[in-house]
C-alpha cells in the first residue's frame, strides 16, 4: 500500500472515523447503505469491478424473480433497512346487484371488508473477506483482484431469492407474518398430475390435459391470464419429447400454442415433480425490494481485514383475495 494512504489510514484511526462501528454509520446516514463505503479501501475502479461481479453472478439464477423484475411485477419500499414488516390489506366481495323494474326496492345495504396481513422483510445475505496483504499484492504487481468470493456470494444470495420464490421461506416467522413461495402459499390451487410428465406414461396429449386442467382451474378463480409455466429440471428434457409419434412438434410447442400461456421455463429451485402455473399480474405474485443486491465493507483486525457483504432485501409475496381466489396453479 501506498505510504500516503497508509499515513491516512492512521490519521483517520487517530481520529476515530474508522472506529465508528458500521451500525452508527448507518444510523446517522438514515439507513443509508453508502455509509458503509465511507472506509474507501477500495478505489472507484475496484469498486467498480467488484459490483460488476455481483450483477453478473446474480444474473445466472434468477429465472423467476427475473421474470417478475422483467415485467415490472416489483413493490419497491423507499427506506426498506428500516422497514422490518410489510402492513398489507386483502378486500372481500360485495354481493350482485339487484333487478327489478322500480329501482326503489330496497336492497342489501353492503359494504367491502379489509383484512390487514403482515410480512416479514428479512436481509438476504453472504460474507466474504481479504486480506490486506493481497489487496496491496493485487495492486503493486498490476494484476486484477480475485473476484471469485464476490461471484460465490451474489450467487448464493441470487439462489436464496429463487428458493423463496418457489418454496418458500414459512419457517422464518416475525412481526406476525411468515413468507411462502409458490408451492406452499396457503391459499394456491392445488392438484394432480395425471404421471409425472418425465415418465412413460406421460403422453403429450396427457401433459397437454394436465396444463388445460391448471388453465381451468385458475378460469374458475376468475384468473384469466396470461399465464408462465414453471417446471423442474427433471421435466427439462421430456419437454422436447415428440408430441405423438410421427407428429412434428414437440410437447415444449404444444404448451406454447395454447392460448394465454406466455412461456414454459424451467426453474432449477423447483422440487422435483412439481409444476406450477402462474398468472404473472401483481396482484398474483410479486418482489418486494427493500434494497438492490450491493456490497457493503467495513475492516477488522486492526484494518488487516476487509469485510464484505453481499445483501438485498428482496423478498416474494404470493398473493390472494379473502375469498381464497388464487392465480398460483400447483400440481405435483
Amino acid at each position: 500500500m501506498d505510504p500516503r494512504e497508509v499515513k491516512h489510514m492512521i490519521k483517520q484511526m487517530m481520529s476515530g472515523n474508522l472506529a465508528q462501528n458500521a451500525a452508527s454509520r448507518l444510523l446517522a446516514s438514515g439507513m443509508q447503505t453508502n455509509a458503509l463505503r465511507t472506509n474507501a479501501v477500495l478505489r472507484k475502479d475496484e469498486w467498480k469491478q467488484y459490483d460488476t461481479a455481483v450483477i453478473k453472478a446474480a444474473q445466472v439464477r434468477l429465472i423467476g424473480v427475473a421474470d417478475l423484475m422483467s415485467r415490472g411485477l416489483v413493490y419497491r419500499i423507499s427506506n426498506g433497512l428500516g422497514t422490518t414488516v410489510l402492513e398489507y390489506e386483502d378486500q372481500s366481495d360485495v354481493e350482485a346487484a339487484s333487478v327489478n323494474m322500480s329501482g326503489v326496492t330496497k336492497g342489501n345495504n353492503d359494504t367491502v371488508e379489509w383484512d390487514i396481513n403482515y410480512m416479514p422483510l428479512p436481509i438476504i445475505h453472504k460474507d466474504y473477506q481479504i486480506n490486506i496483504r493481497k489487496l496491496n499484492a493485487s495492486r503493486t504487481t498490476g494484476q486484477s483482484l480475485d473476484t471469485t468470493m464476490a461471484e460465490l456470494a451474489s450467487r448464493k444470495v441470487a439462489e436464496k431469492m429463487e428458493e423463496a420464490l418457489f418454496v418458500g421461506l414459512s419457517t422464518y416467522t416475525y412481526g406476525g407474518g411468515s413468507i411462502y413461495g409458490l408451492t406452499d402459499q396457503p391459499r394456491r390451487n392445488i392438484g394432480s398430475l395425471t404421471a409425472n410428465w418425465d415418465d412413460s406414461a406421460a403422453t403429450g396429449p396427457v401433459v397437454i390435459a394436465d396444463v388445460l386442467a391448471m388453465k381451468q382451474a385458475s378460469i374458475d378463480d376468475r384468473h384469466y391470464g396470461p399465464w408462465g409455466i414453471y417446471i423442474p429440471t427433471n421435466f427439462e428434457t421430456a419437454m422436447d419429447d415428440d408430441y405423438v409419434s410421427g407428429y412434428p412438434k414437440t410437447i415444449r410447442s404444444r404448451i406454447n400454442e395454447i392460448e394465454g400461456i406466455e412461456f414454459l421455463k424451467v426453474a432449477d429451485k423447483l422440487t422435483a415433480d412439481n409444476v406450477v402455473m402462474v398468472q404473472m399480474t401483481s396482484d398474483v405474485v410479486r418482489m418486494v425490494e427493500g434494497l438492490p443486491l450491493t456490497t457493503v465493507e467495513w475492516t477488522t483486525e486492526g484494518g488487516m481485514i476487509f469485510k464484505f457483504k453481499v445483501m438485498t432485501i428482496n423478498i416474494p409475496q404470493v398473493r390472494a383475495d379473502q375469498d381464497d381466489r388464487s392465480g398460483v396453479m400447483h400440481w405435483s
